[in-house]
């Protein structure tokens, strides 16, 4: 599905558009997944729910993506924009074409971790955990995964 946003701006949910190569390479230094490698990057876009968003050109300048069951649950995860494109409204265009997916109505409960977007977010229902004593999880970082980089 395809979605048009304002200054010729295009969400889609099209898996084989997404440039695989600048995700990886967006992600590769990010604060959350540094170093991860290309194949891993491949197999997670391969195993969820995606949203790109592309520019009049066809350059891919914003990404996000759901793990999900698509009845139930989603993890919202990878969420960025590219520093060029940064302050014209994208990260909500992203967002917001992603929680919107016909495939994702009627979930019951949506997760995501961040450092830095807590209000854009919080614009969506997002709030902080209220008993983290029933959350529990498995952590590694992606320095001891993939080796630093």
């Amino acid at each position: 599905m395809r979605w048009t946003g304002s200054d010729g701006f295009e969400a889609d949910d099209d898996a084989a558009r997404v440039d695989v190569d600048m995700v990886h390479r967006f992600l590769s230094t990010s604060y959350w997944a540094a170093g991860i490698p290309r194949e891993v990057v491949a197999r997670s876009i391969e195993g969820s729910l995606n949203m790109g968003v592309y520019a009049a050109d066809g350059s891919m300048v914003a990404f996000a993506r759901a793990v999900t069951d698509r009845a139930t649950f989603a993890w919202i995860a990878d969420v960025f924009v590219v520093p060029e494109h940064r302050g014209h409204g994208l990260g909500k265009f992203v967002v917001s074409t992603l929680l919107d997916h016909p495939e994702l109505k009627g979930l019951r409960r949506f997760m995501l971790a961040t450092a830095d977007a807590h209000e854009l977010y919080r614009s969506y229902g997002f709030t902080e955990l209220e008993d983290t004593t029933r959350t529990m999880a498995i952590r590694k970082d992606a320095a001891d995964l993939y080796g630093a980089h």
